[in-house]
């Protein structure tokens, strides 16, 4: 009987992409394995075999899954979201599989960890420090602060909870509000020590986000996206993401260079990496390089095609299916998981991109027109509304998920990106206020839609 390859892939239940994966599998002849932070007391609701760990508590739950691969044993290892990362390191290690190390991927998803690793490696950051939420704003720090600043939490993604300040007045505004979100049910759940944030200097300039994957220590980078829109605050809300950049030669060398670095000086090694840099005169600045793919829907914005220049299987005891078509991101990603070098892969040349739809405003979602207009803009792949009727929705720096998803794919990233821009101009939501709460102590915080 031929020997079965496993992927084990560590997600949350909410996860937008574990379909995804398991729709890859199937098509390399794989087992899926999951392990999520699902309810432990119901007996397999969803059916999968999948194996119920605690996020929160990343030993227990690395020991469960190591324990678990005695009798399934795993070939390859997968992680979705921030939350699992360390836990993926761990099992990794247990398991003798490549993977990022463990310190690495704890540091990754740690803001102040992260900055002073940079710092310590002479990587370019902006002036930072820790942020005691127990402590009064107008005493934060022995030294006079620096307008304008950025507040932000240590562990959360998608830019929530982050917030700029241009005065005293606004700074403390921001860390009042911060001390709320933190202090909210789901956030505490989510956390394992909620109250503690960050103060750095804001970083003007233009933004952009790096995809890749790192190959026993080389970096391989999938797609350097531009981010057209500003962020400069108040809230960092990011919608549009378009690939290939169309930042010159010498500017794209300095973003892959510097997160090259950061990656480096972090300690990652191994495996998937989804990092975000500012550039602006004074070089590029890495805000962070996260420890797992690129989240949410936004993976169906990317497609490969086979290098022809490389050999494909040389480096697999297994050789997986040879696709005719472009592959996934997830595709690509359980190959790699696999032993499979990225160097076999490179980008399709058509220009692509996303848009994940912002929330307007706090409200009950009703109702949502125009999809079919939206669909028919030029260029414009798909519409996916992901929000659920009757929903709370909560905008940033509160909120953690978008109404939906916009895809565009074109011969120009111009193109791509005013397609994006018409198809969300179509879509209209209908947007009830929300009923009054009363005697309800601290914020009222929409649960997850799904991951960023």
């Amino acid at each position: 009987m031929d020997k079965v390859t496993r992927v084990l892939l560590l997600a949350t239940t909410t996860g937008y992409q574990t379909r995804a994966f398991g729709d890859a599998a199937e098509r390399l002849g794989v087992e899926l394995v999951f392990a999520t932070d699902r309810c432990d007391m119901l007996e397999d609701p969803w059916q999968d075999g999948a194996l119920a760990i605690r996020f929160h508590d990343e030993e227990q739950s690395a020991a469960a899954v190591v324990d678990a691969a005695r009798a399934r044993p795993i070939d390859g290892l997968l992680v979705v979201g921030d939350r699992p990362t360390v836990i993926a390191a761990r099992v990794a290690r247990e398991l003798g599989l490549p993977g990022h190390p463990t310190e690495a991927a704890a540091i990754a998803k740690h803001k102040l960890r992260t900055r002073e690793r940079l710092r310590a490696a002479g990587v370019p950051v902006p002036w930072f420090f820790p942020l005691s939420l127990d402590a009064q704003p107008s005493v934060l720090s022995p030294q006079p602060i620096r307008f304008p600043c950025v507040v932000k939490p240590v562990a959360l993604s998608g830019s929530r909870g982050v917030m700029r300040a241009d005065d005293q007045a606004s700074l403390d505004a921001a860390v009042h509000r911060l001390r709320a979100l933190l202090a909210s049910p789901d956030v505490r759940a989510e956390l394992r020590s909620g109250a503690e944030g960050i103060v750095e200097g804001f970083i003007p300039g233009r933004e952009y986000a790096v995809e890749a994957l790192l190959h026993h220590g080389a970096l391989h980078v999938l797609a350097i996206f531009d981010k057209p829109d500003p962020l400069d605050g108040p809230f960092f809300e990011e919608s549009i993401y378009v690939t290939p950049s169309r930042a010159d030669a010498e500017t794209q060398r300095a973003i892959v260079s510097a997160v090259a670095d950061a990656a480096r000086a972090i300690g990652l090694h191994h495996g998937p990496i989804h990092a975000e840099c500012r550039v602006n005169d004074g070089g590029v600045y890495v805000l962070e390089v996260a420890a797992r793919p690129i989240g949410g829907l936004c993976a169906r914005a990317l497609r490969f095609d086979r290098d022809q220049s490389h050999e494909t299987h040389g480096d697999l005891s297994r050789p997986l299916p040879n696709p005719e078509s472009p592959i996934s991101l997830e595709d690509l990603l359980v190959r790699h998981a696999l032993g499979e070098s990225p160097s076999h892969w490179r980008r399709s040349p058509q220009a692509s991109g996303v848009m994940m739809i912002p929330i307007p405003r706090r409200g009950i979602l009703r109702g949502v027109d125009g999809g079919e207009a939206a669909r028919d803009v030029p260029h414009v792949d798909d519409v996916r509304i992901t929000a659920k009727m009757d929903q709370l929705l909560v905008p940033l720096p509160e909120g953690a998920s978008y109404l939906g998803f916009i895809f565009a794919r074109a011969e120009r990233p111009a193109d791509v990106e005013t397609a994006l821009r018409a198809a969300h101009a179509r879509l209209r939501f209908a947007i009830d206020p929300e009923l009054p709460v009363l005697a309800v102590k601290g914020p009222v915080v929409a649960t997850n839609i799904g991951p960023l």
